[in-house]
């Protein structure tokens, strides 16, 4: 479609479409070539849990239809999804299992397995717990015992792995690993909380080689993200009491700001992009922390402890770029009524509005509206207003076991959802493809 043909149908003008065009090539070029109707990385095509596909305007009685299911081994990991592929990264036995599925049929295409042998932490699950990121032909997955592998989307040949835990000698989290990597043009940036300036590591996509090491501090469990200031790209990385900015290409380290706190506390939700400034939460009394970048470096611009702390489930966006955000306050762990929802604008340091005794769970906000799994197996659809919290409708889609906790996944209408034994393709939306 050509310029002039989108202007005229939104009423963009030419540089505001431009810059759009400008931003999806670099996207595409990070990423791969992927469809506006993918998920290929946590937390969806722009890493930040808001996509503008078209929702069924309603579900049945039941909510949404049950396109297929199929029955997967334990972990917390989310799916990707890439055109006619889902990749599910499951835990079975004594190995990880990275499995692609048809995203028609859920029948299984292919299957490669990997040694496992982690006994599980605080929380008893053996993982894994990082999603799969997808890029062109490549797969990407990143172990509960520090096994980085890149496998062929086409048939699963694994084309490389590193052993990040003999290679960089991490301290051992309390969950094991669990921060979903990030793709910069042609190189994998990990947040592998070693020793000896190896808490964050770039490593070649081609070969798995190391293309530089920086900082040293345990890994979180949060996952970095890429942010752009002034034409200036950086890597944002929470580890496990820090939130850094480095240069993606170099590994020069431009940042570094407290945020988080000794004992038995973690940092779970991924940053928040908004312009060039950046928002983190965090539960165990840490509470909220906004950054502003520049090319040069960071600076805080404020902290606080009341307006949102969020035990690991990332605040999704009003619109893109907005400073009005959607999240779950409190902890999972706390009880099934101890969370609320929240409205927040960061801007301001204001709540909007909150609904009280809300379960713990995971959030997508899909142009207009709110999806919402919670940990109880619910999924609940709400407007994504910042006027006041409307709910559309609920329905359990899931066992009551901690589902919150595996990230869901939309992709052109599909929405990909798991608790601990099964693997649901529920139709959610309207097909683009």
């Amino acid at each position: 479609m050509c310029v002039d043909s989108i202007v005229s149908r939104s009423g963009l003008t030419v540089a505001r479409v431009a810059g759009i065009c400008a931003l999806l090539a670099e996207l595409s070029f990070s990423l791969g070539i992927v469809s506006a109707s993918d998920w290929p990385q946590i937390l969806g095509p722009n890493r930040n849990g808001a996509v503008e596909e078209v929702l069924h305007q309603t579900w049945g009685k039941n909510g949404p239809a049950v396109l297929w299911k199929s029955e997967v081994g334990n972990g917390f990991a989310g799916v990707a999804v890439v055109d006619d592929r889902a990749i599910a990264f499951v835990r079975e036995e004594d190995a990880e299992i990275v499995r692609c599925c048809s995203v028609t049929t859920g029948k299984v295409i292919w299957e490669s397995g990997s040694p496992c042998s982690y006994q599980g932490g605080v929380s008893g699950d053996k993982g894994p717990r990082c999603v799969p990121l997808i890029s062109d032909d490549r797969v990407f997955t990143f172990g509960v015992e520090g096994t980085l592998r890149c496998l062929s989307l086409s048939d699963g040949k694994e084309l490389w792995n590193r052993n990040t835990t003999k290679d960089f000698k991490p301290l051992e989290g309390y969950f094991g690993v669990g921060s979903t990597p990030v793709l910069y043009k042609d190189r994998l940036i990990v947040n592998v909380g070693g020793r000896d300036k190896a808490s964050v590591v770039a490593f070649d996509v081609a070969d798995g080689k190391t293309l530089w090491n920086t900082f040293t501090d345990a890994a979180s469990y949060s996952s970095p993200v890429i942010v752009t200031v002034d034409k200036t790209d950086l890597a944002v990385v929470v580890t496990r009491l820090h939130v850094v900015g480095i240069d993606p290409i170099s590994g020069e380290l431009k940042f570094t700001i407290l945020f988080g706190a000794r004992g038995p506390t973690v940092n779970g939700a991924t940053p928040v992009v908004i312009g060039n400034q950046i928002f983190l939460s965090a539960s165990y009394n840490i509470g909220s922390l906004l950054i502003e970048t520049n090319p040069s470096g960071a600076r805080e611009v404020w902290r606080n402890e009341n307006l949102l702390a969020t035990q690991y489930a990332t605040p999704v966006p009003m619109a893109e770029g907005s400073s009005i955000l959607f999240a779950i306050d409190g902890r999972q762990d706390a009880g099934s009524q101890s969370s609320s929802l929240k409205c927040i604008d960061v801007s301001s340091q204001k709540v909007l509005w909150e609904e009280s005794g809300f379960d713990y769970g995971s959030l997508i906000r899909v142009k207009n509206d709110l999806l919402i799994l919670t940990c109880g197996g619910e999924l609940i659809r709400a407007a994504a207003s910042k006027e006041k919290y409307q709910e559309l409708s609920r329905s359990l889609v899931l066992k009551p076991t901690s589902s919150g906790y595996r990230l869901p996944a939309l992709s052109n209408g599909r929405l990909f959802i798991r608790d601990e034994s099964t693997l649901k393709c529920l139709d959610v939306g309207v097909a683009s493809k």
